[in-house]
This record gives C-alpha cells, structure tokens and sequence, in this order.
C-alpha cells in the first residue's frame, strides 16, 4: 500500500516507525496532532509529492517511480534532503556510535582495540568521502541542469557507475562483535551497539535507494531533456 496525501502522518509513521528519522531532514517537528500529510506538507512549504514520493521507497522496497511520477513532482526538495540525511549520519550517528565503540575498544586486548578503531576509522573515513564527491561534484551538477546549464561535461551515469553502497562494510564491523570479540568484553554495551550499527546500516540502504529510484532516474530525465 502506498501513502497518499489526506493520510494522517501519525497513521504514516505508527505504520513504519523507521520514518520518524527522515521527519528532521524535512524540518517537520513532532506534535503534529491528526494532521494529514497534505496539512502538514502545506503547513512546512514541501511539495507533498516529494514528501510521500520519499515515504513510499523508504517503506516500500518494491516500489519504483513511474517516470511520469517524477517529471511530475517538484523535486527542489531533493539535494537538499539528502544533504541534510549526510549530516544526520556525519554529525550525529557515527560520533555517537564511534563514541561507545571507543569504550569498548579501551577495554579490548590491544590487538582487538586496534582491528576495531582502525576499521572504523576507515569506515568513517570512506563515508565522508562519499558523500563530499556527492556534495562537491553530483549535487552541484543536478542543481545546474535544473538552472538550464550544460553540466561541463558531467554526466550521471558516472555517479551510478562510481556508487558504492557504504552500508556493506558495517556488516563486516558487526561480525567483528558478533564473532571474534571476547565475551565477557562490556556484553550489555555490545549489544546496545550492534542496534545502533544495525539501525544505521538499516537507513544507509533507504539512503542508497531513494538515490538509486529518484536521484538518478530524475537527472537521466534531465539530461535527455537536455539533448
């Protein structure tokens, strides 16, 4: 089942309570009431569309986006959105999981300590990678064909060629506490841990194809259009 517009948003989220997290990426506050997502959506200056278009492919693996969805919905909301999921994940979910992972690591023997700090310190550093060519190079080349602009050049079968899904190597992170780490090292805070890896790699993955489903068919369309 789809989203619609006259849905409640609290009916939305209680359906799939993962949704809670992209509310902050579209500065939409808790304490809604029995609004519906049209109120809402009106109340905040979003293109409703964009909003349920987001809510559908976050919820709903299966779904793709007919190509006439997304010629016609307005997606000025689009760059914006996923700039402001990468800094969820920067400035939020990662110091906060590197910060119990640090714990962690101080009580670990010292060849355990340096496997975990160095992996995720390579992990951190490949996503702020990822995401500063997305912000550096791919966002500005959407924001230019939206403009008119050629685009220098670029094209966005280069991103899609080049995308890597970041959330793979928390697999291998969360093996590492699963299988190899003593037993007997801070068991309750692993576990708390293990959710928060689970969670974030869980949202990593609607990150991943809410690129894959909107963000590069919608340029495609673009660059088409542009020829």
């Amino acid at each position: 089942m789809l989203y619609t517009p006259k849905m409640k948003l609290a009916d939305i989220i209680s359906s799939n309570p993962s949704l809670v997290l992209i509310l902050q990426r579209f500065r939409i506050e808790l304490g809604f009431g029995e609004k519906s997502v049209a109120e809402i959506c009106r109340a905040n200056g979003l293109s409703e569309q964009f909003f349920l278009l987001i809510c559908n492919v976050y919820t709903n693996d299966r779904y793709l986006p007919s190509m006439e969805e997304l010629q016609g919905t307005d997606m000025s909301s689009l760059v914006p959105y996923l700039i402001a999921s990468h800094g969820y994940y920067l400035d939020e979910r990662i110091p906060h999981i590197e910060r119990h992972l640090d714990r962690i690591a101080e009580a670990c023997p010292q060849n355990h300590k340096e496997i975990l700090q160095r992996f995720f310190h390579d992990y951190k550093t490949e996503v702020q990678n990822h995401f500063l060519y997305e912000e550096k190079t791919v966002f500005p080349y959407i924001e230019a064909l939206r403009n008119g602009e050629s685009g220098d050049g670029y094209s966005i079968n280069q991103f899609e060629e080049n995308h890597s899904n970041i959330e793979d190597k928390l697999n291998d992170l969360t093996n590492i506490f699963i299988k190899y780490l003593p037993g007997n090292i801070m068991p309750k805070e692993r576990v708390s841990v293990l959710f928060d890896i689970f969670q974030l790699s869980g949202d990593l993955n609607k990150h991943s194809l809410i690129e894959e489903k909107i963000l590069i068919p919608y340029v495609e369309t673009i660059e088409r259009s542009r020829k």
